[in-house]
């Protein structure tokens, strides 16, 4: 007897959608959160992990599968954020649509920026994505129509067209939506012959030049999309904190963070991002509230020895350890 075959690409497909399934329950989940528990804590440790999660897995397009370790994520965090808070108060313009244009801001930038500056790697790359930050700090601190050091208030209300409400529970399924769709931008993404592309620039690029491949351009998308994803993030958090200056959106500690989430989850990875997010967002959340300004810095001590515990190690990231486990039980 023979295999039948025609089951081979159905399974296949299957395979390639487990991962999108997974996410879209999960979501679900999540979703369903409010129904089991009302503690505002709870929800907003819930809310950020989404939040970095969604920005380590922007982040790991240009860190993890380019190669390129930027430190600069907060500037287009704070693009899109500006650029949707100043639409809204200048245009009355509705974040719906206030949003999306902060991420092709944040996209635009990002291809200008990246045409000179990814011809370079390694230190040399990562020092420049910090200054692109701090120029980013000064000049908006420096522009009045932007609110200058001062910052600027969304105004209060409750319009849903505006996405203003009078609570936190709507904004809170909007980031398990736009969540999802993150997750998806980065699968789909990762999954196509840009994503293969990518992989073969950061393996060695020029090999992948030598086989055809269109390495700036290549690396310019990625860049692009990135940023695209981190402005529509920073544009959301805009609106869900109601108050943004130059400092909060435009911070090193925050792309810092970012860095952190992807890499000790396992950047280059689909999953990485989001389990390093799980880990260590909750983690520094409940000890900061446990601890407080009481704690004399034991909060941030603790914080401190997880990253170093799970770079020693874990140094591929927490997704290395299915891998781990796939050996041992082997």
């Amino acid at each position: 007897m023979h295999p039948d075959l025609s089951l081979e690409p159905a399974a296949g497909r299957w395979r390639q959608r487990l991962p999108l399934l997974l996410a879209a329950g999960l979501a679900l989940l999540l979703a369903l959160a409010p129904l089991f528990t009302h503690d505002a804590f709870i929800l907003q440790v819930l809310f950020k992990t989404l939040l970095f999660g969604a920005l380590g897995a922007s982040w790991s397009l240009v860190g993890g599968f380019l190669g390129r370790i930027s430190f600069g994520h907060g500037f287009f965090l704070g693009v899109g954020a500006y650029t949707t808070v100043l639409l809204m108060l200048d245009l009355h313009l509705s974040p719906l649509l206030g949003i999306p244009l902060g991420g092709l801001a944040a996209a635009a930038v990002a291809w200008l920026i990246a045409a000179p500056t990814l011809r370079l790697s390694g230190h040399y790359f990562a020092m420049i994505t910090i200054g692109l930050l701090q120029i980013g700090l000064l000049g908006v601190t420096n522009l009045s129509w932007a609110g200058g050091a001062s910052g600027l208030s969304v105004p209060i209300g409750n319009h849903p067209w505006m996405l203003l409400f009078r609570n936190r529970m709507p904004y809170y399924l909007l980031a398990v939506v736009l969540a999802l769709l993150s997750f998806a931008v980065v699968y789909g993404s990762s999954r196509s012959r840009l994503g293969y592309y990518w992989r073969a620039i950061s393996g060695d690029e020029a090999a992948a030049r030598s086989l055809g491949v269109p390495a700036q351009r290549c690396k310019l998308l990625g860049f692009a999309l990135s940023a695209a994803l981190t402005g529509v993030w920073g544009g959301f958090f805009a609106i869900y904190v109601g108050f943004i200056d130059p400092d909060s959106m435009f911070s090193l500690s925050t792309s810092v963070e970012i860095v952190l989430v992807a890499i000790l989850g396992g950047a280059g990875s689909l999953y990485g991002p989001w389990l390093g997010a799980a880990l260590l967002i909750p983690l520094g959340e409940v000890s900061r509230a446990a601890w407080g300004g009481s704690s004399g810095g034991a909060d941030v001590l603790v914080y401190g020895l997880v990253i170093v515990a799970v770079t020693m190690f874990l140094p591929g990231g927490l997704t290395t350890l299915r891998r781990r486990h796939g050996v041992a039980r082997g």
